[in-house]
């Protein structure tokens, strides 16, 4: 089952960075980027924004991109011509709008529809890139100040099928993730399907039946700490 998605993926000032960088990487390279779950908007808190960005760029530039055949590859090619296309218009877009590539930001000078793990930052809350699934291995991020501007920004989509947050406080895990309107949301984890537990949406992603619970699988978490 292949549904529309637009996850936001937030990282709070007290999260465990290692742990997000790593739920970051999962969330953002299950299948290439290609899956409906998949990451597709980073907001992070001002105060390891730039850390973050730094770290997780550096560990996309070291993926070795080829075909998925070939010893020692780690990130194959997209689906097809068109989708490489859409993912390169994108990104030329981000940038043209006032973002900053860290690392990628184009296709690779080989046969094949392939392209680069790209970070992305700078980008206002606004940008083009942040209403769209990129269905590729794009990460653009964005800096956020308060709990309230992330939790808006991340509800800005009519696709609230996933999201992600990362933050060392048991409170405001619970508290992030009721405000959260879509159907799963993964807690200092960055993959949430489980075969225990149900998979679905909200709003376009799929229509509630009446009477059902506002969340649709739950709240899939990780040990956080009581704040």
């Amino acid at each position: 089952m292949e549904l529309g998605g637009n996850a936001p993926f937030l990282i709070f000032e007290d999260a465990d960075l290692d742990a997000a960088i790593e739920g970051a990487f999962l969330a953002k390279m299950r299948n290439g980027g290609e899956a409906c779950t998949a990451a597709n908007r980073f907001y992070v808190h001002e105060r390891v924004a730039d850390e973050f960005t730094s770290r997780f760029a550096d560990r996309l530039s070291k993926l070795a991109v080829g075909p998925g055949l070939d010893k020692d590859v780690d990130l194959g090619p997209l689906v097809n011509e068109d989708t490489r296309s859409k993912v390169a218009s994108l990104v030329d877009g981000a940038v043209s709008g006032g973002g900053q590539v860290v690392t990628g930001g184009r296709a690779p000078d080989r046969k094949g529809y392939f392209y680069l793990p790209t970070v992305l930052r700078n980008l206002p809350p606004d940008a083009a890139i942040l209403g769209t699934e990129i269905f590729g291995p794009v990460a653009p991020v964005v800096r956020f100040s308060s709990e309230d501007e992330a939790i808006r920004w991340a509800n800005d989509t009519e696709y609230g099928l996933v999201s992600y947050l990362y933050t060392g406080d048991l409170r405001r895990a619970l508290r992030v993730s009721e405000a959260l309107d879509t159907g799963m949301v993964g807690v200092n984890r960055g993959i949430v399907s489980d075969p225990a537990a149900p998979f679905g949406g909200r709003q376009a992603v799929r229509p509630r039946p009446r009477g059902r619970p506002r969340r649709a699988a739950g709240i899939h978490r990780e040990q956080v700490h009581r704040g």
